[in-house]
């Protein structure tokens, strides 16, 4: 007889199906899992690529702009005719900056050709009262008040509200003010004067227009850092997908209950 250890079959352990064939070791609880998950296509491709251009573009705007604001020390690497450090970080941001301004013209053109889910950040349903309490709900389960999240195709409420105010009003105001300061070195009569000119003779100084600009900056880097932590709590928390979604498009959900 061999010396090798024979195992005996456990007739309580879970058979594999026929079906393991396809999904695994799949068990009848496993297959009966599957069959409830469900999934909606949601964001379409046009909408996940702006996302992510949009999410590049943002990164690059705040590291150049945090420079720009806060210029970093003279760097001995070579003689100052042979250096242009400056001039690159500015032009970084001055091509982000217009990669984020022709995205953000074709988002707004998306909200109308594209599908419901797309209008979605473009406005606040702010006359009906179930969304308000759904507003009120998730504002509880990010505070871990609530002991089940509800289910959303498109953004939850709370969700809706930070996209509305950080990137539909946010993005306006930081390319609004972004397009003016750049007008000042374009020079009178350059289409970025003639397009937002106007707003630098508005707020009186180009000083309080840089100010206000670093204060929207930093806006947005305290809305990415909740923005990537609510997106990686909800996709282990919630009960549908969050950021695999971003990339598919489709939202899957976890279970078959309605609510």
């Amino acid at each position: 007889m061999s010396d090798a250890t024979i195992h005996t079959p456990n007739p309580q352990a879970p058979q594999p199906m026929e079906a393991a064939r396809l999904t695994g070791d799949a068990t009848a609880e496993d297959i009966e899992s599957i069959r409830k998950r469900t999934s909606v296509y949601v964001y379409e491709a046009p909408v996940r690529l702006w996302h992510w251009i949009n999410a590049a573009a943002i990164l690059v705007l705040i590291v150049t702009g945090y420079f720009i604001g806060s210029p970093p020390p003279t760097m001995m690497i070579g003689e100052a005719y042979q250096q242009f450090v400056f001039g690159y970080i500015r032009f970084a941001h001055f091509a982000a900056a217009q990669v984020l301004t022709v995205g953000f013209f074709f988002r707004i053109y998306w909200a109308f050709v594209g599908n419901h889910h797309a209008k979605q950040m473009f406005y606040l349903p702010i006359f009906n009262r179930r969304w308000w309490s759904e507003v009120f709900f998730e504002l509880r389960w990010y505070l871990f008040l609530e002991k089940e999240p509800k289910k959303y195709v498109g953004h939850n409420p709370l969700a809706q509200t930070a996209m509305f105010f950080f990137i539909t009003l946010g993005l306006n105001f930081m390319l609004a003010t972004g397009w003016a300061l750049y007008a000042e070195g374009a020079g009178q009569g350059s289409l970025p004067d003639m397009a937002m000119g106007w707003l630098l003779a508005l707020v009186g100084n180009s000083q309080r227009l840089h100010t206000l600009h670093h204060l929207g900056m930093w806006a947005i880097v305290v809305f990415m850092i909740i923005h990537i932590y609510a997106a990686i709590r909800e996709d282990i928390m919630s009960r549908q997908s969050i950021v695999s979604t971003m990339i598919s498009g489709h939202r899957t959900f976890k279970d078959d209950r309605v609510e």
